[in-house]
């Protein structure tokens, strides 16, 4: 069983790459004007697919690596250096306006339909950076107990996010402007140093074998 320390930082990790606070906005834009029966429908269902895609990742990482023919140092690294590049664009507010330009596709081309499952559930929610640090992370969490955790720390997060959803607009007025820009780039320092322990670790394990 993983200790403190690594749930800790799955914890972090999952919870950072999803960035809840920051799909806040977009999910009430993506849902405009639906009533709030409706909004909560959604919220659901785009939680639980976004569930189902990360916990099938958290299960079966390794074995999608493998039929590639990917080790998971490698992936290690390269998945660190994807984290770092979210992370990067979080501290300069680059990534908002890339999920922006997403939701706004996903209103003019599938007129609401299905949005729970696109672009909510994917790529919003379980998108390259969520899945990357999911598998990630199911190097480091071996055995049924351990990944068992891990997708428990995975529900968590997406129980979270829900509660965003369920909250987005009281959330959205209370952060403001500047509250969103102030918490998206903390939590980007965060995960860069987070991404930088990544390729470390994924070095030195290439570097030993």
């Amino acid at each position: 069983m993983p200790n403190f320390d690594s749930i800790f930082n799955a914890f972090v990790t999952i919870l950072v790459t999803i960035d809840p606070p920051g799909l806040a906005p977009l999910f009430l834009a993506v849902t405009r004007g639906m009533t709030r029966h409706e909004r909560q429908q959604v919220s659901i269902r785009a939680s639980v697919i976004g569930f189902g895609v990360l916990a099938l990742f958290a299960i079966a990482g390794a074995a999608i690596l493998s039929v590639f023919g990917i080790t998971l140092p490698a992936f290690r690294v390269a998945g660190g250096f994807l984290l770092f590049f979210i992370a990067f664009e979080m501290v300069f507010e680059k990534r908002q306006d890339r999920k922006e330009k997403i939701s706004d596709v996903a209103i003019t081309r599938d007129h609401i339909h299905n949005l729970a499952a696109f672009p909510l559930a994917i790529p919003l929610i379980a998108g390259p950076g969520a899945i990357s640090a999911t598998v990630l992370l199911s190097g480091s969490f071996q055995g049924w107990l351990a990944q068992a955790a891990l997708v428990g720390i995975i529900l968590a997060c997406l129980i979270l996010t829900y509660l965003v959803f369920v909250l987005a607009e009281r959330i959205d007025g209370l952060l403001g402007q500047t509250g969103r820009s102030i918490l998206t780039r903390l939590l980007g320092v965060i995960l860069a140093a987070l991404a930088v322990q990544f390729v470390a670790d994924g070095v030195k394990a290439l570097a030993a074998s």
